[in-house]
């Protein structure tokens, strides 16, 4: 069984999390910019910043992940980045 560690409900089985996609930004005000960033996926080699969601309590986080092994890194709100 794989955890991912919520930072508000602690290790919990990755069955209760929803994938959201990788945290990228994008200007709103670049169309083109914004596009990109809309339907062209980066898929890089090594950590990787993504968006998740702990579906029983609606807990949305960040999980850094280790794209070529799986590795979650760290984990943490988004209001929180871990020193």
């Amino acid at each position: 069984m794989k955890l991912l560690t919520c930072p508000v409900n602690g290790p919990r089985n990755i069955a209760e999390f929803q994938y959201l996609g990788p945290v990228r930004a994008a200007n709103a005000e670049e169309p083109g910019q914004l596009i990109e960033a809309l339907f062209y996926a980066e898929n890089p080699l090594g950590v990787m910043r993504e968006w998740w969601r702990h579906t029983p309590s609606n807990t949305i986080l960040i999980a850094e992940r280790h794209t070529v092994t799986d590795q979650i890194v760290a984990t943490y709100l988004p209001s929180q980045k871990p020193a």
